[in-house]
């Protein structure tokens, strides 16, 4: 059976208006404009006076992907995830399962129509094909989503720059591995006291602390601040844990302010994941029904960012031409830099046909385009800028954050052709620095999937929008002696998932310039980004002395 929405008073009407076959989203009675998922407020005129509208049904698949892998034991793969965008307002979508043909025959551009499957008091609104697939003219076929381009952003208020008034002073990192079944908040105490050790500080001189997500469960945290502060009696001026921040580096982006403004002198941030252990120990989410944004997603078998994301990678290839192999790149050459890296968790060498043999999750991603859930934790100290001269370790500078939110926070109703939630922070960036991409030695970029990667590297600037395939030119230009080096610890592809920070890791590493055989010569400038969808977060991190 599949998981189904919990019904409340302000979406009862959409998963039941199927009963008589008709498809209806919410209308604004006032400007007419369709919303989904349901608000309470129209996003164009304001008006609070909406009604269930009733549409054609009849809509163009724009993101498709073939899910291979087993995410719910009753929801039997392959089947095929899909955003459809809506006849009669394009940038109105629904995340739904195509149907009615084999699933190798969907694909980005086909026309189709809705049909319901009822399933206790919910009716379920899924496609069905226009025509036999064999049969469709290409020429009838259609893409209604426009052209990315990146979007503008606000100009900073002034010349001041907060980062400016910070320095990274420490790191630590636990023991890392696919399932150490060592207690979570153990493995954030030994990464906090090797980054306070690290600064050349005690644990008393810590006075602030901050952490993504907080008391997270399904593997994701330790417990937040509430643990690591009865473990370690610091007994803080300031404290930050949550997940609406622009990703997982929003901890310290937290920091970075409470620091600047005086409140903290030095602040812990910390981010510890146990996944793999979870997981291997039969850990999984509760029954029932699903509710949230997961209620747009989990009823139809997307319960996982690898199908999130793979409809995005699917829009993208069918716009640019691009293919496996431009993803390819990606995961060969953090496998290759995962191989000069000893905490790695696969270092074995990897070849293309590798890659493209290993067992598909969801197309266009195979088993390489994923990140290797792990247990670990990381810990990164924010300190005041004066406190510089003092450090055991040369002080890592923020040149500048990027954080603007310009895309709607979705994974299927805003930006599609790449991840959402990365064009924002990444224009933004520059906006807050005088450095060009060109100015950048290394790249420390979210990849928890291969195409998250590719994201990142277009709307940073590094090359064209669509153009990643070519100037990729098969790896090259991101190894270890290219003219980018990208994720030289492997990324979370292959070094391991520590969700975000690892990549602050890394980049100090080698800003510090210890990252031994996998060191970028001369490195005194990265950009480090976080999110994963989550919104997120771009940084640029410079040597004091550079």
């Amino acid at each position: 059976m599949r998981p189904l929405p919990a019904l409340t008073p302000a979406n009862e009407w959409f998963w039941t208006s199927g009963a008589d076959g008709k498809l209806r989203i919410q209308g604004c009675q006032d400007c007419g404009t369709l919303v989904h998922p349901p608000v309470p407020i129209c996003p164009s005129c304001r008006s609070r006076a909406h009604a269930p509208t009733e549409v054609s049904g009849l809509a163009t698949v724009v993101g498709v992907t073939v899910n291979v892998q087993q995410w719910h034991p009753d929801f039997t793969p392959p089947y095929v995830i899909a955003i459809v965008a809506l006849d009669e307002s394009p940038d109105v979508r629904l995340t739904t399962n195509v149907v009615g043909c084999a699933p190798g025959e969907v694909h980005v551009g086909q026309r189709v129509r809705v049909s319901f499957e009822q399933s206790e008091d919910v009716y379920l609104p899924l496609f069905e094909p226009l025509a036999d697939p064999a049969t469709v003219d290409p020429a009838t076929e259609t893409n209604p989503i426009a052209e990315p381009s990146l979007p503008p952003v606000r100009r900073p208020l002034s010349d001041d720059r907060f980062e400016h008034r910070v320095v990274l002073s420490g790191i630590g990192r636990s023991k890392v591995g696919r399932r150490l079944g060592i207690e979570p908040l153990s493995l954030t105490v030994d990464a906090s006291l090797a980054a306070i050790a690290d600064a050349g500080l005690r644990v008393e001189d810590i006075d602030g602390l901050s952490t993504y997500p907080g008391p997270a469960g399904m593997g994701m945290s330790e417990g937040g601040v509430t643990a690591v502060e009865e473990a370690l009696r610091i007994r803080p001026t300031w404290i930050n844990g949550g997940m609406d921040l622009p990703g997982q580096g929003g901890a310290i982006l937290q920091a970075m302010l409470a620091v600047s403004a005086g409140l903290c002198r030095h602040v812990l941030c910390f981010r510890t994941v146990w996944e793999s252990s979870f997981r291997h120990a039969g850990g999984a989410g509760g029954g029932g029904r699903v509710s949230g944004w997961q209620e747009w997603r989990a009823p139809f078998g997307a319960m996982s960012a690898a199908g999130w994301i793979a409809l995005c990678a699917s829009q993208y290839f069918h716009r640019y031409g691009a293919d496996r192999e431009m993803l390819a790149a990606i995961a060969l050459n953090g496998r290759a830099n995962a191989g000069r890296n000893p905490d790695a968790i696969y270092r074995a060498p990897m070849t293309l046909d590798d890659y493209m043999n290993a067992r598909m999750i969801s197309t266009p991603f195979g088993l390489y385009d994923c990140d290797v859930p792990c247990d670990g934790s990381v810990a990164v100290i924010v300190s005041a800028a004066d406190t510089a001269a003092d450090l055991p370790k040369p002080a890592i500078r923020v040149e500048a954050v990027g954080t603007q939110v310009n895309e709607r926070i979705s994974w299927d109703q805003g930006t599609i052709t790449h991840e959402p939630l990365v064009m924002g922070p990444a224009t933004h960036l520059w906006t807050r620095t005088d450095l060009r991409p060109a100015d950048i030695d290394l790249a420390c970029l979210y990849d928890g999937f291969t195409f998250n990667a590719i994201s990142w590297l277009e709307s940073l600037g590094f090359c064209g929008i669509g153009e990643a395939k070519d100037w990729l030119d098969k790896g090259r230009r991101i190894a270890l002696d290219g003219d980018l080096p990208l994720n030289p610890h492997g990324g979370q592809l292959s070094e391991g998932r520590l969700h975000g920070f690892g990549f602050f890791y890394e980049a100090i590493t080698q800003l510090r310039r210890e990252a031994g055989p996998r060191q970028v010569a001369d490195a005194r400038t990265a950009v480090v980004s976080t999110g994963g969808g989550a919104p997120g977060g771009a940084f640029l991190l410079r040597r004091a002395d550079a």
